[in-house]
């Protein structure tokens, strides 16, 4: 099964949002069957992870985008459950702090990118410049439109330095973000979760999965290809995810190093 096939944007390709479906599970029939794969995932991630860490040469950048309640934390809580947090550091993005808006928008982005042998994950990123500034036009389309360029051009750096960059948009339907939202407000150990703007964003929904459709258009590269995962049944969404970072770890086939002294001639008394 090669679901880096499956759902990827294919760079050059428009995504075409409207075609593909939040509710698919391609390849799996039924939650118990992934929940199995999802188990050997986690351990082989943890293993690649290990040998990533111990080779410090090259770093993994996961993206994380979605609409609110689309799943990044749960993304986030399940798949990468396994990963060594010495060498794993996840980068959630807010509202812009005033320093942050002293610069360009790039600039707290790259702060935050792993170093050699890490694993870095990015709830929201940089892509919230070309989403969130477009739909509330809190900048002209003169202004946003360049950074599409300016994202590919600052991510073929990154990747020409070493870093892998895996980039996942998590698709739901209104309706399932409805149901979602009502269930933080139904459940007191969820209300942290709700704020009054989660309502106020779902008048902007077309307006978003426009802005959305045009990122991973735009900006889905041969050096950083988005996935857009179907992410209605959250079983699939993280098997999904994990999935394809097996799959892109496995083929960069991070190494253990070789030792600069023979282990055979050293005793420990």
């Amino acid at each position: 099964m090669k679901l880096t096939q499956e759902l990827i944007v294919k760079p050059g390709k428009a995504a075409k949002l409207k075609h593909r479906n939040p509710d698919d599970t391609p390849g799996f029939r039924d939650k118990s069957e992934a929940e199995e794969t999802l188990e050997k995932n986690i351990k082989r991630l943890a293993n690649l992870q290990f040998r990533l860490y111990a080779e410090q040469k090259r770093a993994v950048l996961v993206v994380l985008q979605g609409i609110d309640a689309a799943g990044k934390d749960g993304t986030i809580r399940h798949v990468m459950s396994g990963l060594n947090p010495q060498s794993c550091r996840v980068t959630a993005f807010k509202t812009p702090s005033a320093e942050e808006r002293a610069h360009h928008f790039l600039w707290r982005i790259d702060k935050a990118v792993p170093t050699r042998g890490e694993i870095g994950i990015f709830n929201r990123s940089h892509y919230e410049d070309v989403l969130v500034v477009r739909v509330h036009n809190l900048a002209p389309k003169s202004v946003w439109s360049e950074r599409f360029e300016q994202i590919n051009a600052f991510e073929k750096l990154l990747t020409d330095n070493g870093v892998t960059i895996v980039k996942f948009f998590l698709m739901i339907t209104k309706d399932e973000q409805k149901r979602r939202l009502e269930s933080r407000l139904q459940d007191p150990d969820k209300n942290w979760k709700f704020t009054p703007s989660d309502l106020a964003e779902r008048k902007w929904w077309g307006d978003y999965l426009k802005a959305f459709e045009d990122a991973l258009t735009k900006c889905s590269t041969p050096w950083a290809p988005w996935y857009v995962i179907p992410a209605n049944k959250k079983w699939f969404r993280n098997l999904a995810v994990s999935q394809i970072l097996v799959e892109t770890l496995g083929k960069m086939d991070p190494r253990f190093p070789k030792p600069a002294f023979d282990p055979a001639k050293l005793v420990v008394k």
